[in-house]
């Protein structure tokens, strides 16, 4: 059995026999560098190496490892030569010379290193033993860094860890001293890169607002939320309670990062193609209709048949986690299915939201936000890319969507729409005019006066940067995992604080058995009947990886509807006891939809997976066909 080596961790340890080392191996701090002699970042880099190896002296046990460039004819001839060396003075007297004789490698280096090892420059010609071993540990190390997942040279590892930040020696330092910031840093990006951490801060932050409020100091933590804050300007003053800047503007955040994420899923993404996006399009619209009808069924007219709205949400976060979680068992494809669907949901639900859960309409500030978004429209088909434009007009819609009197949320959405997600048409030429700056910019080190980058190149480097990413995935990198790990917390820690009130449950029973049976039944039901629907009219396609027993457990975790069912629960329920009472309804139907998804994805068997795929193959050539027919039909009535 191969052993698998986890992402961003050397393969093996270093020992003497195997690498080349400087330091005791014994030492504190183990720095591993993959690196080749034709490599211009390489050879930048070995300085910083020996200074950071002047601060640490025999706290650092350090190793190069060969990764020879495979576009440089040079680069293995010279890692064959190095490896030459008999003994570990001559290797590191080889190493730095190949590394600091010219500007750049050439044959003159190689030639002048041959004659110093005592060999014949055409070394790499010859048959002997020695060259023999030297071209395997050359291939030796090609192989531990292809298994230690390295991309690109130099590429470090301290203590087995692969290393991805800057390379000057005060940051390497402060990597392998492991200082507080540091460790910070590492830990977080852990906790990021662990697939159901969003979920789990959830958790957490719920967990912390139900004990805070049901604790002594719950009276005093909810008046902090009833806090008025905001800014005057003379007599002009714009002010909201902290919980109101949470959910109106916070949660406007998370809007936009969902709006983008679909715009970019359905231009450049798995639902790029209009059959691939019509099956969890599809099962989110059954998913919002259905568990509304059921609600509607459950509640007769009056006070309550307002929250309809309730029941229709799905959380995203804590669905993708529980499936995170399942690891292996469900396939990539469901969770791209579960995905989807739940952002067309978190879409529909702010409309849902803007349309029916708003205040009073006032014409003359919508009328404003319309004219911001004209200017948003110019601005993207302007083929705009720097980003501060959308930001600052995004800041204005929000401004006047809220005065108007919809749900300012609703900004977040609309300004997803308008962001530009396309990447630039030649990124080669990006690229070569970067690299171009940076050399000339690295031909003046040294220089009398001179102290680093000139400003001209600073501002060069800024336009290739603002024109090499596109700003939709620029505000995704930034604002996405401020979204997960901020907002979304915040969010929870200031809705999800019910009172355990006994009471709560009197006069409370058929409105908690409708959130209860919207949520639980009515979703799974909307989700596997649409979706079978779609694929049984033509109008989608469902993937052979997944078994509809899979699709029916996605289901049942669209039910968890948690932060988005709270927030539609208090614009839909002023009152404080049926606000309550909703919210217990939905933590109970959240936990139920979990606890039945989870069961039937980890029971669907893999014997399943293989009897249904030959049906849907089957079903998909000749729903393939159709599709054809249909998308011919169309072109030539266009």
């Amino acid at each position: 059995m191969q052993l698998m080596i986890p992402p961003g961790r050397l393969d093996r340890p270093v020992d003497h026999e195997r690498d080349h080392v400087l330091g005791p191996t014994d030492a504190e701090i183990t720095l591993v560098e993959y690196g080749s002699y034709a490599c211009p970042h390489c050879r930048a880099a070995n300085e910083r190496i020996a200074q950071a190896r002047d601060q640490l002296g025999d706290r650092v046990c350090y190793a190069f490892r060969h990764r020879p460039l495979t576009d440089n004819s040079l680069s293995f001839r010279a890692a064959e030569l190095a490896e030459l060396a008999r003994t570990p003075e001559a290797f590191w007297a080889a190493h730095i010379k190949l590394m600091t004789r010219s500007m750049q490698l050439t044959e003159d280096d190689l030639v002048a290193v041959a004659a110093d090892l005592g060999v014949n420059a055409n070394f790499a010609l010859g048959d002997s033993d020695a060259v023999r071993r030297a071209t395997a540990r050359v291939e030796a190390d090609v192989a531990s860094s292809r298994a230690s997942g390295v991309r690109f040279t130099p590429t470090f590892y301290i203590n087995r860890r692969r290393y991805d930040g800057p390379w000057d020696e005060s940051s390497l330092v402060d990597a392998m001293l492991g200082t507080l910031g540091h460790r910070v840093r590492t830990a977080t990006l852990d906790f990021a890169s662990w697939g159901p951490s969003a979920g789990i801060l959830l958790i957490l932050a719920t967990v912390a607002a139900m004990v805070l409020t049901n604790s002594p100091i719950g009276p005093s933590f909810e008046a902090l939320w009833r806090q008025e804050v905001g800014v005057s300007l003379g007599d002009a003053a714009f002010q909201m309670s902290i919980l109101h800047w949470v959910n109106d503007g916070l949660l406007t955040m998370f809007f936009l990062v969902v709006g983008l994420e679909v715009k970019r899923e359905m231009t450049v993404g798995h639902l790029a193609s209009r059959r691939s996006a019509a099956l969890p399009i599809a099962a989110a619209l059954g998913g919002m209709v259905v568990p509304a009808l059921l609600y509607a069924l459950v509640i007769p007219a009056g006070p309550w048949s307002h929250g309809w709205g309730v029941p229709m949400a799905t959380d995203t976060a804590f669905a993708i986690a529980l499936i995170a979680v399942m690891g292996a068992r469900v396939p990539v494809e469901l969770r791209i299915f579960l995905t989807a669907a739940a952002i067309v949901d978190d879409i529909c639900a702010i409309v849902v939201v803007a349309v029916f859960y708003s205040g009073d309409i006032h014409a003359a500030y919508l009328a404003a936000a319309a004219a911001v978004v004209v200017a948003l429209a110019l601005l993207s088909r302007s083929r705009v890319y720097l980003l501060s434009p959308y930001i600052l007009l995004g800041i204005a819609l929000w401004t006047f969507v809220y005065a108007g009197g919809l749900h300012a949320t609703l900004a977040g959405v609309v300004l997803a729409l308008f962001v530009p997600t396309r990447p630039p048409a030649n990124l080669a030429a990006l690229m070569t005019q970067a690299s171009t700056i940076i050399a000339s910019e690295a031909g003046h080190e040294g220089e009398v006066l001179r102290h680093g980058p000139s400003t001209p190149a600073l501002h060069a480097l800024d336009a290739i940067f603002d024109r090499l990413e596109s700003p939709a995935d620029r505000l995704l990198r930034h604002a996405g995992a401020r979204s997960s790990y901020a907002v979304l917390p915040i969010f929870a820690l200031a809705n999800a604080g019910v009172a355990i009130n006994p009471g709560v449950f009197v006069g409370h029973g058929w409105l908690m058995a409708a959130i209860v049976a919207g949520l639980a039944i009515g979703k799974p039901l909307g989700v596997f009947l649409m979706a079978a629907a779609a694929v049984r009219a033509g109008i989608a396609v469902k993937p052979a990886e997944y078994t509809w027993r899979q699709l029916a457990g996605a289901g049942a975790l669209a039910g968890i509807g948690f932060t988005m069912s709270l927030f539609i629960a208090g614009q839909a329920f002023p009152s404080a006891s049926d606000f309550s009472a909703a919210e217990i309804a939905v933590f109970a139907a959240s936990i139920l939809s979990a606890v039945v998804g989870t069961a039937v994805l980890w029971g669907a068997s893999r014997q399943e997976l293989v009897e249904e795929a030959p049906r849907c193959a089957s079903m998909q050539v000749s729903q393939s066909a159709g599709a054809f027919m249909q998308d011919r039909e169309q072109e030539i009535f266009e």
